[in-house]
């Protein structure tokens, strides 16, 4: 199986399967002499693990990385980084009724029309197991970009319920277990998820990440814009059906005048001054200096309990019924793995700056 290696000068390649014995991912290209150590990307996949509340899945892994090769005396030497978590809760048992059956919403189908073999235990190299190791790619990645840039993540909208945008407060993402920035809208998504877990049914979720102190001219026109490798970096997270950077969509209903993000010279300062930001940090696929934002839809969770229609690998009509341990959102996990791949991009994009323009 290819293309499992994404970046350019900052370049990862994960590798691992759901139930396997491990998972993890091999970075390359990260500068030497940068402090790294455990602890450094323990803190990210801790953000990410599953099991911490009733509304994530209650697989139980404790997500420790170990870092492999690439550190000495605690930091980077510039060769690759090689990073292991080991797998410790899997229940391939429960797989069982799905061994010859195509779990709807899944991928099962087009791996098996694909390759001609299919990992049914958790959906193998398909399970959303894969993103811990981009979680801990990601935490090598905000090293590279220093203290200056911030990257931070929130859940927007759960199902068809949004928050409220002036209701924004960051410090609450870290008081609920949505990493939701409306503390109103948290305490209604309670009920609402307890509702769609008790059913045996699951939501979708939209993402906003956002990075501020991104300093102005990482990306290239044409082929390098760094909004294009950000929209295929968050597409390519499971689950993920849409990404809009800026005003995305949306500003298709604006009107010139309103879309135009407007410039002022600011005294003793050589970046002038916009009135706006609808489009989102970038413009020409080139960043302005302007806070990243950027947000993507992740569909409802596949594996439900409700009785579905599918058919077997031999052809004949059937119904499943997916048990085991799931998310009734996904979203809310894909919080912390939106974080990491913006943080690989703006990594990736800062090295490739220096490298043409010193």
């Amino acid at each position: 199986m290819s293309h499992n290696t994404f970046g350019h000068l900052f370049r990862i390649t994960t590798w691992g399967e759901s139930h396997g014995p491990a998972l993890g991912c091999v970075i390359d290209g990260a500068p030497p002499r940068l402090a790294l150590s455990e602890p450094d990307i323990q803190v990210w996949l801790d953000k990410r693990r599953p099991g911490q509340s009733r509304f994530t899945t209650q697989r139980r892994e404790p997500d420790a990385v170990k870092i492999l090769s690439g550190t000495f005396e605690g930091k980077t030497t510039g060769t690759p980084i090689s990073l292991l978590i080991e797998n410790t809760d899997q229940r391939s048992k429960d797989y069982g009724d799905v061994m010859d059956k195509f779990r709807p919403g899944h991928a099962d189908y087009t791996y098996l029309a694909k390759y001609g073999v299919r990992d049914y235990r958790g959906g193998g190299r398909q399970s959303a197991r894969e993103t811990a190791a981009r979680v801990a790619a990601g935490a090598v990645a905000r090293i590279i970009l220093g203290k200056k840039i911030k990257i931070r993540g929130a859940l927007v909208q759960m199902g068809p319920h949004k928050i409220d945008p002036k209701n924004w407060k960051w410090a609450e993402t870290e008081k609920n277990p949505f990493w939701c920035p409306d503390a109103r809208a948290a305490q209604a998504w309670e009920t609402y998820l307890d509702g769609v877990r008790k059913a045996g049914s699951s939501c979708g979720a939209v993402i906003e990440v956002r990075a501020t102190g991104v300093p102005v001219g990482l990306g290239a026109p044409i082929y390098g814009k760094l909004d294009a490798d950000l929209a295929q970096a968050l597409m390519s997270i499971n689950a993920v059906k849409g990404v809009e950077i800026g005003d995305g969509f949306a500003a298709a209903a604006l009107t010139g005048e309103e879309n135009a993000d407007e410039m002022r010279s600011v005294k003793g300062s050589k970046l002038p001054k916009f009135s706006a930001n609808h489009a989102g940090g970038i413009l020409g696929g080139i960043s302005t200096g302007q806070e990243i934002v950027a947000r993507f839809a992740v569909k409802p969770t596949s594996s439900i309990l409700s009785p579905r229609n599918t058919v077997t690998r031999g052809g004949k009509n059937t119904e499943i019924i997916t048990k085991g341990r799931h998310d009734p959102c996904v979203g809310i996990r894909a919080v912390p793995v939106g974080e990491a791949m913006l943080a690989c991009v703006l990594a990736d994009h800062l090295l490739r700056h220096r490298a043409q323009n010193g």
